[in-house]
């Protein structure tokens, strides 16, 4: 049976085989969890991603798609990039799109040979999903999902309230 779990940890210091960075559409680095990812991976990760080719003026990856690039001076091989939907009520298909993350997170990952994932609460940050809906997406999504890729998936948590949050769901 694949292994899915929730952890309170640093992503950036996950030993996996990727971790997922909640980015932005420009892919060139932001605050909170994207911030974090491109410190610790180092230059060279803003270099590949600047190397990720426009879709749109400014836009290397449109929200709910995701991009891969390796991880360099991170633990993880992989940084596989999501663009999570920004909250607007919740009539914007703003779920579709958080689980199209997911989707698109694990098809990338496995498709680079990734036995292992970590992803972070994509859109719970700046960008206001409510974290009680985003987690039951996140674990529904993955479930579903999950079977078909034989990965393992830690859902990295930056606190325990957060935590708490995802075992509970993982627990339904």
């Amino acid at each position: 049976m694949v292994s899915i779990r929730a952890l309170q940890a640093d992503i950036t210091r996950c030993d996996v085989d990727a971790i997922v960075n909640a980015a932005n559409p420009s892919l060139l680095g932001g605050g909170g969890v994207d911030g974090a990812i491109h410190r610790a991976a180092g230059p060279a990760l803003l270099q590949a991603c600047r190397r990720v080719p426009e879709v749109a003026p400014g836009v290397r990856c449109p929200t709910g798609e995701a991009r891969i690039t390796p991880g360099f001076a991170l633990p993880a091989r992989h940084v596989v990039h999501t663009v999570g939907p920004v909250w607007r009520g919740g009539h914007a298909g703003e779920a579709a799109l958080l689980a199209a993350c997911y989707d698109a997170s694990l098809a990338l990952a496995t498709a680079a040979g990734a036995r292992s994932i970590a992803f972070p609460a994509i859109s719970c940050g700046v960008y206001g999903y409510p974290a009680e809906a985003a987690v039951s997406i996140a674990v529904a999504t993955v479930r579903a999902r999950v079977d078909d890729t034989a990965i393992e998936v830690v859902f990295c948590c930056h606190d325990a309230a957060m935590r708490a949050r995802y075992v509970a769901a993982l627990d339904r």
